[in-house]
């Protein structure tokens, strides 16, 4: 007898999103920050992007596909917050503790280490009130700390410039501190024989929503930085405002 499996592929920016004609997709390390962003799952497309309340976001008609991770009930997970969940979602799937740290506006730097040991935050000090616990909801109350404290000014100081376009790669973040400020991650990276680079952005936005990967038209979702688009916050989208986590 024969059994048959079915096996549906994943959807996530490799499989959902085609290399544009002429580009190849730019390799990434494995287990690196870039290929992990790459294999993120998508929700079913057409999913329209929703602010923590519900409501369709403002920013819906900028939609090429939703990521489908959790955006909270508070109107926590904005810009910033949501490139700071990616990371230390990353580093905590790798088991990467020590490496999860992120500073607050005041310049307090507040570990995940800390708060796992049961250390709750208290006028830019750390206060023991809880028990050690590193389970993945402790973690999420770690990252609502940090969604509060910290934003676009703080995250833009803690990331590296990046001075060479040719070095664009996926998990690089386009970032610009303010009150209000903004921030794109990128997802994919494509290149021509050229070395000429195109690729996906997300983000988050006020309020806090769905995390977007972007297009700028319908149908069009590869970006260049040698092209203006007409999306919110769009002329962030070049070298001068380009950074990296290391």
């Amino acid at each position: 007898m024969c059994l048959f499996v079915s096996f549906n592929p994943p959807d996530n920016v490799l499989t959902r999103f085609k290399t544009p004609a002429g580009y190849t997709l730019r390799k990434t390390e494995p287990n690196s920050f870039g290929a992990w962003l790459q294999n993120l799952p998508l929700k079913p497309t057409g999913t329209h992007t929703k602010t923590y309340t519900g409501e369709i976001a403002r920013t819906d008609i900028e939609t090429a596909a939703v990521v489908d991770i959790s955006v909270g009930n508070q109107d926590l997970q904005q810009c910033a917050d949501v490139v700071m969940r990616l990371r230390g979602e990353y580093l905590y799937q790798q088991k990467n503790y020590n490496a999860i740290s992120f500073k607050f506006v005041s310049g307090f730097k507040c570990d995940y280490i800390h708060y796992a040991n049961g250390y709750r935050y208290h006028n830019d000090h750390w206060v023991l009130k809880a028990k050690k616990d590193y389970g993945y909801t402790t973690f999420m109350h770690y990252m609502d700390l940090v969604f509060m404290y910290a934003g676009t000014l703080s995250l833009e100081k803690e990331l590296h410039p990046v001075s060479n376009p040719n070095e664009l790669k996926a998990g690089d973040v386009f970032i610009h501190g303010g009150s209000p400020g903004h921030c794109f991650i990128v997802m994919d990276v494509v290149e021509n024989s050229q070395h000429k680079k195109q690729f996906l952005l997300a983000q988050s936005f006020m309020p806090a929503q769905n995390l977007q990967v972007l297009q700028y038209s319908p149908g069009y979702y590869w970006f260049s930085m040698d092209k203006l688009t007409n999306i919110w916050y769009g002329e962030l989208v070049t070298t001068a405002y380009l950074r990296r986590f290391d």
